[in-house]
């Protein structure tokens, strides 16, 4: 039976809880960024929106006992779960008792999530930061002070697929548009990760604290963060380096997990214990078993509740028959570019290419030499097809697809043909040409003729002194990463030399930050120093090599997975 209520609500804590309700209950995710955060531009507002959504607003309150609190939440129409009561806050207890000067031991905080309907029915919570504070309390005045400053009042957005890259991403886009880092932690009881920020003081909210909440364990990123405020112990510090150090197991545990057929053996919906699948795919049992664990802690599996293993949405990626499957790159960094990251140290010695030093060849050529690695790296490079579609929808492509009479895009080094498939399969009126390696024409006129635009694309085999003439649109596509700058102004410079004067150059490369801020392009930077010879650059490095072969960098815009697309022209005499 439950308690009787002994006393009612402080009036402070019933208003402050309605209005939270109140403002879960209007609020949507896009316009809740906009209005934290004036100065996010749309490309960051997308990349946020994307990856989070807005969850719950969060306040504390100090009833005099729980059941003062039910009855209050009643009174709003809400209920609460009563096993929500077991669920503590470590992270709220603790800045309490550093707030205060406490002991935290003698602050038992609990957290209560119940339910709001949001905007179009969305599921979301009001979360309750509650510590019983009853009529004579020591604790009295910590309540009152607490009531005035709410401090731990704030707004959350939970991050969908968390990943480390992800997640240096958001932060660096909060703090570069004014948010200050406000502390964070790890809370074991709900495996979830929280960051907590500042918003700048133009807010129109009326909160001034934002939470990221990431499910999982992510105290590697929440090192970084908790280091801007120095709150970081040495303790922590030693295990986020810890964890970085490992990531020579992460890489290799995904490479096996994709070698073996066991993400195609798996389901998503149904558990298989470690016996039957070890059978399935041809793997020692408890090894297996031993690798699943792993696996799960990575978010790849996930336990199914009765010993048995299940495959998530981020596993499936690593399946031979997914659309976009990441099978071949998990191949491919585990395997030629794995041995060769082992020889990173000389590139960084000698300015060398580690991969050249390992293998004894260019990759490129190594990879000619070996069918089945170079159907690999075409395999992986179509792999990031994600970062294709956004192209197909580019205002040149859309034009030149809308053109009267004959209009053609010339993919140069254009691969097994997956960027120009999907370009040819969006707009029926284009036809396209394809300059590749001889070994990689053939492969490519299976794309073409499987995406039912055999009949409209020319195959050509040849260098990059064989650009052809008369196309209105030009197509580089993660070419020039893979050369110094010599090499890219000798590639742009046939190009340019192809080109009408009406034509479009469009230009598929990831962009180095001028921000210091996290992204792909500043991995990719390193693994092209180590095993092409190549690098990223930021876009004006990109407009200083067009200007010195008579190109003129018009735009350029985001693709997903940090991708760009840079619009050139022939520079007007």
């Amino acid at each position: 039976m439950t308690p009787t209520p002994s006393t009612t609500m402080d009036p402070s804590d019933s208003a402050r809880l309605r209005a939270a309700i109140y403002f879960v209950r209007v609020h949507d995710t896009a316009a809740l960024l906009s209005s934290l955060l004036p100065g996010l531009d749309g490309p960051e507002t997308r990349a946020l929106v994307d990856r989070c959504h807005f969850s719950h607003a969060a306040l504390s309150v100090f009833p005099p006992d729980l059941p003062t609190l039910h009855t209050e939440l009643a009174g709003h129409g809400l209920r609460v779960d009563p096993t929500a009561e077991s669920v503590p806050s470590a992270v709220v207890r603790d800045r309490l008792a550093a707030r205060h000067g406490r002991d935290p031991a003698e602050l038992d905080v609990r957290i209560l999530r119940p339910s709001v309907d949001g905007p179009l029915g969305t599921d979301r919570t009001v979360e309750v930061f509650t510590l019983t504070v009853p009529p004579g309390s020591r604790l009295a005045p910590l309540a009152a002070h607490e009531r005035a400053h709410e401090h731990e009042a704030h707004l959350a957005f939970e991050v969908r697929r968390p990943e480390p890259l992800v997640l240096h991403g958001m932060c660096a886009i909060l703090t570069r548009r004014g948010a200050v880092p406000d502390g964070g932690g790890y809370n074991a009881h709900e495996d979830g990760t929280v960051f907590y920020f500042l918003v700048p003081d133009g807010s129109a909210t009326g909160y001034r604290r934002v939470e990221l909440f990431a499910p999982g364990d992510h105290r590697a990123v929440l090192g970084s963060h908790l280091a801007v405020l120095g709150e970081a112990s040495d303790e922590e510090s030693a295990e986020t380096l810890l964890r970085l150090l490992t990531g020579a197991w992460t890489t290799q545990a995904l490479a096996v997990f994709a070698e073996l057929g066991i993400p195609d053996a798996m389901s998503t919906e149904r558990g298989v214990t470690a016996g039957p699948l070890a059978e399935r795919v041809g793997a020692q049992a408890e090894s297996l078993a031993r690798l699943l664990r792993y696996l799960v802690m990575l978010g790849v599996a996930a336990h199914d509740g009765r010993g048995g293993f299940r495959l998530t949405s981020l596993g499936a990626l690593l399946r031979a028959d997914t659309p976009g499957s990441l099978r071949p790159l998990a191949l491919l960094y585990g395997g030629p570019f794995y041995a060769s990251f082992g020889a990173l140290g000389h590139t960084v010695r000698t300015g060398g290419t580690a991969f050249d030093h390992h293998f004894g060849a260019h990759h490129f050529d190594h990879f000619a030499r070996h069918p089945a690695l170079a159907d690999l790296f075409d395999r992986s490079m179509a792999a990031s097809a994600r970062m294709f579609e956004p192209l197909t929808r580019h205002p040149v492509i859309t034009a030149a697809g809308a053109a009267p009479g004959p209009t053609t895009v010339v993919d140069i080094a254009g691969g097994n043909g997956e960027l120009l498939a999907r370009i040819l399969t969006a707009h029926p009126r284009l036809h396209g040409v394809l300059l590749e390696r001889p070994h990689v024409v053939e492969a490519a006129r299976g794309t073409f003729a499987a995406a039912g635009c055999g009949d409209r694309c020319t195959c050509l085999a040849g260098g990059f002194a064989d650009v052809p003439g008369g196309g209105a649109v030009y197509l580089l596509s993660r070419v020039l990463h893979d050369w110094d700058d010599d090499r890219c102004r000798e590639i742009l410079r046939h190009c340019a030399r192809a080109m009408p004067a009406d034509a479009d150059l469009l230009i598929v490369e990831r962009l180095l930050p001028t921000d210091g801020s996290p992204s792909l392009a500043v991995s990719w930077d390193l693994h092209m120093m180590c095993n092409v010879g190549g690098r990223e650059r930021t876009a004006s490095h990109y407009a200083d090599l067009l200007s010195a072969v008579g190109l003129s960098l018009v735009s350029h815009g985001p693709l997903p997975l940090d991708g760009h697309v840079l619009h050139a022209r022939k520079a007007v005499s």
